[in-house]
């Protein structure tokens, strides 16, 4: 038998001679969605091993559940973009922690009864259904200027409530992401959760707040904080309407803002500033003036289209501001009203067969269904009926 000589201990490693050996490293380039779903199917991984280890705690499989990503935004200290791991980081964590199925779109989750050992999960996630299929309906250009023109004028004339000290903004909405599940034929099937409520409440400040979301990662029916540590400072990714009333409403300063605050991120500038203003827009009171602009900027996105018609999570038909992601084929539609003109909700649809995602599949969407502002953290609008104690 030839045996390889040991290298003695004392011996300097030769480095050069050891990257000349080795491949170059990768340099991996992943879209916000699935940087968005990597870090979120992490999150509940660790949630899930470090839950509970008190003696007698269930030693059983781990509860299956799903995010954000993105992106369905998991719980974060304000309630706007998440931070997400960045490439081959993302992955060398997710190695590390045993992660044997990986999401797909703005959330994951790994299937129960998987094997860490074959990386495969053997049932679908629990409580996920067969991801929607609809037909792609072209965008264009033609009609955006009239259409962006109506929606920021709704949107300047908006009667929206100035929140008081010690008060909160609450915002409730319907929404449903995508988990992807790696069938035992090896096949790539789409799911999504159940549609489901999604409650949020913040000081104007962003220091206090709660999020109540069916699910394990948002702590279940009693929800959890988002009071903010004190170590974080407003941002884009992470605005409080403190922080709204500070930005610039001409649409080209605001643009100009946000590339230079986002370059480098996600999937390109362009397809970054689209999805920054849909995250500024999604889960917050915006102030008026500020809405109007933000619309307005986006129109002068490259690749931003109109999309004649889109339905949000609960079934309503309206226009809708459009920009596919060049990298993954992924189509993002914020909906409006067709006569108010107001925001409804936003839907992500598959535009070509990728990532084992066929084309025409909903990746996610949401409705908007009330807007408000409250006397105090986990109080809802009248009509609505009370929020469930603090855990």
């Amino acid at each position: 038998m030839i045996r390889t000589p040991r290298r003695r201990r004392e011996e300097p490693l030769d480095h050069a001679e050891l990257a000349r050996l080795l491949p170059a490293p990768g340099d991996p380039e992943l879209s916000s969605d699935r940087l968005n779903g990597l870090e979120e199917h992490l999150m509940t991984e660790i949630r899930n091993r470090t839950s509970d280890t008190s003696p007698g705690a269930s030693t059983g499989a781990p509860p299956a559940g799903a995010h954000a990503g993105d992106r369905a935004p998991r719980p974060a200290r304000r309630p706007g973009r998440r931070p997400v791991l960045v490439g081959a980081a993302a992955a060398l964590v997710l190695a590390a922690a045993g992660v044997a199925g990986l999401a797909g779109g703005s959330g994951g989750s790994s299937g129960s009864g998987g094997s860490a050992s074959s990386g495969r999960a053997v049932a679908p996630p629990a409580g996920a259904v067969p991801a929607p299929v609809v037909q792609v309906v072209r965008g264009s250009t033609a009609g955006l200027a009239g259409a962006v023109a109506d929606i920021s004028g709704a949107a300047a004339r908006a009667e929206l409530p100035e929140p008081g000290p010690g008060q909160f903004l609450y915002v409730r909405s319907e929404v449903s992401w995508m988990v992807t599940w790696d069938g035992a034929d090896g096949k790539n099937e789409s799911y999504v959760e159940k549609l489901h409520p999604r409650e949020v409440w913040m000081s104007p400040d962003g220091d206090k707040g709660w999020l109540i979301e069916a699910g394990e990662r948002a702590g279940g029916e009693g929800g959890i904080t988002l009071d903010d540590p004190g170590d974080l400072e407003p941002s884009l990714n992470g605005p409080s309407y403190d922080y709204l009333r500070t930005l610039p409403t001409d649409p080209g300063l605001l643009l100009k803002k946000i590339y230079d605050e986002t370059g480098g991120m996600g999937s390109g500038p362009d397809q970054q500033a689209f999805s920054t203003i849909g995250d500024l827009l999604r889960e917050q009171v915006v102030p008026p003036k500020l809405a109007a602009g933000l619309y307005r900027a986006a129109a002068r996105i490259p690749g931003v289209v109109l999309v004649d018609d889109s339905v949000d999570a609960v079934g309503r038909h309206g226009v809708a501001i459009a920009r596919t992601d060049e990298v993954d084929g992924a189509r993002t539609e914020w909906i409006f009203d067709r006569e108010t003109y107001t925001y409804l909700g936003e839907r992500t649809v598959q535009t070509r067969d990728a990532e084992g995602i066929e084309a025409g599949t909903v990746r996610g969407r949401t409705a908007v269904t009330d807007r408000a502002v409250v006397d105090a953290v986990k109080q809802r609008p009248a009509g609505l009926g009370d929020a469930p104690p603090s855990a």
